[in-house]
């Protein structure tokens, strides 16, 4: 059997933790075959010292991922990982952003330099940004204010109306779209909605490609709304806004937490403004969505998605993804 192939779309800890948990089945075994693709525009922390003096795309969502799909976490992932607490110049940044911006420059091209790290991170999966281009992240709230850069964003309290990008027009890579059409699943999420899952679909024939594939769509809903930027978003509004930034339906499956937060936790995010998103099914089906509901809750001082159990779900759907392209075109060899 040819390994199941799922591309994975979005950026920060959500997909990340998903790459982690999908990584097992990517071994001697080769039951998947996973492709990353992550937003790029970031322009906070040590990703956003290095784009704004170096000139490069933001490295530190992308070094999340080729972490996560690492061979070996002991080592070199930790070596990617440090943080250099002093230091003029050094603080705050992280080696492996250091790393691959070196690498961009030493490359002149920061989608190889991203290959060439992969490889040397043993990474069991391949990593593309979204677009090569330098892009902004531009928002218009529901107050009419407009909020340019993406940490901004993030900081805004007032509910985001649309999201688009500066330039608005950029392309994506061709492997980006090669996996898309040959992809037996297409997961968006978890992660922020509006600064890291759809971005990806604003550059130039992503979404089309997207509705193009004949893979299952999957989308995995938030366990927590984000103050200001999905603040009383349900599970269908998150699906609502995928869909009016694609510029058509995409979405087939809606993946939902099923699983009890703890009273604890529910207080301390109540604290930060941000609460449980709510699984309104009826709405869900409205919107022409198969609801798969499962415990994916992990809690360990924050509320995250368990990483095995959402790998778990997305290997069961690119089977079913598979077998219904196989029904599709029953002469044609998968390859």
């Amino acid at each position: 059997m040819e390994p199941l192939r799922i591309v994975c779309i979005g950026g920060g800890t959500g997909l990340s933790a998903l790459l982690h948990g999908l990584k097992a089945y990517v071994g001697d075994n080769r039951q998947a075959e996973i492709t990353a693709v992550v937003t790029v525009t970031d322009d906070g922390g040590s990703s956003g010292r290095l784009r704004r003096e170096f000139d490069v795309l933001p490295p530190g969502d992308i070094r999340n991922c080729m972490v996560a799909l690492s061979e070996d976490e002991a080592l070199l992932s930790r070596l990617f990982q440090y943080r250099f607490g002093s230091g003029r110049g050094l603080k705050g940044h992280s080696f492996g952003n250091l790393f691959l911006m070196a690498m961009t420059h030493i490359m002149g091209d920061f989608s190889q330099a991203v290959r060439t790290s992969s490889e040397i991170l043993a990474s069991r999966g391949r990593i593309y940004p979204a677009t090569a281009q330098n892009v902004t992240l531009v928002a218009e709230l529901e107050s009419g204010k407009e909020v340019r850069g993406e940490t901004r964003i993030s900081r805004s309290r007032s509910r985001i109306r649309r999201i688009r990008l500066n330039p608005e027009h950029c392309a994506p890579l061709p492997e980006t779209l090669e996996a898309i059409a040959a992809a037996d699943l297409i997961t968006l999420g978890p992660g922020s909605l509006f600064t890291s899952i759809v971005p990806n679909l604003l550059v130039d024939g992503f979404a089309d490609a997207l509705r193009l594939s004949p893979a299952i769509k999957a989308s995995y809903i938030n366990l927590m709304s984000q103050p200001g930027e999905t603040s009383g978003f349900s599970a269908a509004d998150h699906i609502a806004a995928i869909d009016a930034h694609a510029g058509a339906r995409l979405i087939d499956v809606a993946i939902v937490n099923t699983g009890e937060i703890s009273e604890e936790m529910r207080e301390r995010y109540a604290a930060e403004r941000a609460h449980p998103v709510v699984n309104d099914e009826a709405c869900l089906r409205e919107l022409g969505v198969e609801i798969l509901g499962a415990s994916l809750l992990r809690e360990d001082g924050k509320i995250r998605h368990n990483s095995l159990a959402a790998a778990a779900i997305a290997m069961e759907l690119a089977q079913r993804g598979r077998n219904r392209r196989q029904r599709q075109w029953p002469c044609t060899s998968v390859s």
